[in-house]
């Protein structure tokens, strides 16, 4: 794979215009939207953007679910030189006021079904408010004439992402247009296929994922289509593959098990043909049963984090091993480093470190932080894994998520693996539980399939036949549903703030 020159995401969204002209680029509940209007569009908001006072280099904090105007938002800005702060709907007021005050944003975009938590977050801000009764309207961003490329250096700030906040406050990702830019291509070339194709997106825009699949489109090959949801729905996402015949779709591991809950079969699919996986790991047993119900699909994993431009390493297209994330990506290192700071050896595990163009300058007004993740010119991402002789990268779990039970190192997603493996067992979550002989306990949390009869007790007992006798849990609870945080993972935190509530 050749590694491209970087440039500003301005440029790359003209670029994509110059190579492919004018076609259908963007389907959202049920109306057409071509290349060549998203980009006048989005031009004239950028002109708008800059009539508002902004400009480069200022931040700008975007509060919608999946929509044309948030691509639009994203476009614009970068063409003003502005900075896009995504920000997920789903955040409280509390939170959002802390990205807003945190950012230092000067505007924020939204619509009006989200602009009661805008105005009720931002009170005492210097913020110009866009979309909405009471805002700067969309339709008079896009009134005047176009903004001429406000062109960025590859060291400039591109986007400023807030991590999900599951160490303490969230914390601003500052990105680079080199680094973004580099994640989109690798993304891209590490997706392609000959010939035209089409990709459903319902990840939020708003999370680092979804702003990679975005950058990745700048760099396509060749002129495709993309189907947007407003937000994932099992049901519409199977009726829009099976409709417009969509070719390859980009999700997350909860929005997989989700589908596995549809009737597959019943639709004809045939015509999906890869589905792209990250953010989370992905159990075995989802990969092959997802298979083997819709066997024209190949699921393709990769990994990343958001400080590394949501991009470390693909699966290549030629090639996989199920299980593992893939190979680092060009212009991408990584290196498993044990507790002493020393490399690991083939197969061991320990903390995956990266190193590379993808990584982001630091965290924003936090220099602590940043100088405890970027050590030695490394990445620490906090996630443990190994590689094995091959040059193969495998993800085992989150060190935080670690559980210490009776001196023995337990890692959560082998004990999910197995109680996901029980045919009546939907989804799986586990966590440590404070105990007094044994520092902590082995809980798993499961949600059933419907019609399910499978008891607790009768899990514990399955787990332990696959499960050596330090690692198995001792108590199974069964939930109506397994917690997810904003983006759809496994709600860890939640569970274990649940478990501790109890002991208190």
């Amino acid at each position: 794979m050749t590694v491209l020159s970087p440039a500003s995401l301005g440029r790359r969204g003209e670029e994509v215009l110059e190579r492919f002209g004018d076609h259908p680029a963007l389907l959202f509940e049920g109306r057409w939207h071509s290349s060549a209007e998203l980009a006048g569009r989005a031009r004239r908001a950028a002109r708008g953007f800059t009539e508002l006072g902004i400009r480069p280099g200022e931040r700008v904090v975007v509060v919608m679910a999946n929509c044309p105007e948030v691509g639009l938002a994203y476009s614009a800005l970068w063409r003003a030189g502005a900075v896009p702060t995504p920000a997920l709907f789903l955040l409280t007021e509390q939170e959002l006021r802390h990205v807003v005050e945190d950012s230092g944003a000067v505007a924020v975009v939204t619509t009006p079904e989200f602009l009661p938590k805008v105005q009720a977050a931002a009170p005492g801000l210097p913020v110009v408010v866009v979309g909405g009764e009471g805002g700067v309207p969309w339709e008079q961003l896009e009134a005047g004439d176009e903004l001429p490329l406000v062109d960025r250096a590859g060291d400039d700030l591109a986007a400023l992402l807030y991590t999900g906040g599951t160490t303490g406050r969230s914390k601003g990702v500052a990105l680079t247009h080199a680094g973004l830019d580099a994640a989109g291509f690798a993304a891209s070339e590490a997706s392609y296929r000959p010939g035209r194709s089409s990709i459903l997106l319902p990840l939020p825009l708003a999370h680092a994922y979804g702003l990679l699949v975005t950058v990745a489109g700048l760099h396509t090959r060749e002129p495709g289509t993309s189907y947007l949801m407003r937000w994932f729905d099992p049901a519409g996402w199977v009726g829009l593959v099976e409709e417009h015949r969509i070719q390859t779709s980009a999700l997350v591991p909860s929005m997989l098990q989700m589908l596995l809950g549809q009737p597959l079969e019943e639709h004809d699919l045939a015509c999906l043909e890869r589905v792209s996986c990250g953010a989370a790991p992905l159990a075995a047993d989802v990969i092959a049963e997802f298979e083997r119900r819709v066997p024209s699909c190949e699921i393709r994993e990769g990994y990343g984090c958001t400080e590394s431009s949501a991009l470390i390493s693909t699966q290549p297209s030629d090639d996989r091993r199920t299980g593992s994330v893939g190979k680092p990506v060009p212009g991408v290192t990584v290196r498993i480093e044990l507790p002493d700071g020393s490399d690991a050896a083939p197969g061991q595990d320990g903390e995956i470190c990266v190193g590379g163009s993808t990584l982001m300058q630091g965290y924003w007004n936090s220099p602590d932080a940043t100088a405890f993740a970027l050590r030695d010119g490394w990445l620490h991402t906090g996630d443990v894994g190994h590689i094995d002789a091959d040059g193969w990268l495998y993800v085992v779990d989150r060190i935080k998520d670690l559980i210490i039970r009776g001196g023995f190192n337990i890692y959560p997603r082998d004990v999910e693996d197995v109680l996901l493996a029980h045919p009546e067992v939907a989804a799986a979550a586990v966590v440590g539980k404070p105990d007094p002989k044994l520092g902590e306990e082995v809980v798993g949390f499961v949600q059933l399939v419907p019609g399910a009869t499978v008891t607790p007790e009768q899990l514990v007992v399955f787990s332990s036949e696959q499960l050596g006798a330090h690692k198995y849990p001792r108590e199974v609870r069964v939930v109506d549903a397994i917690p997810l945080t904003s983006v759809m993972k496994t709600d860890r935190k939640a569970l274990r703030a649940e478990l501790a509530s109890e002991g208190a």
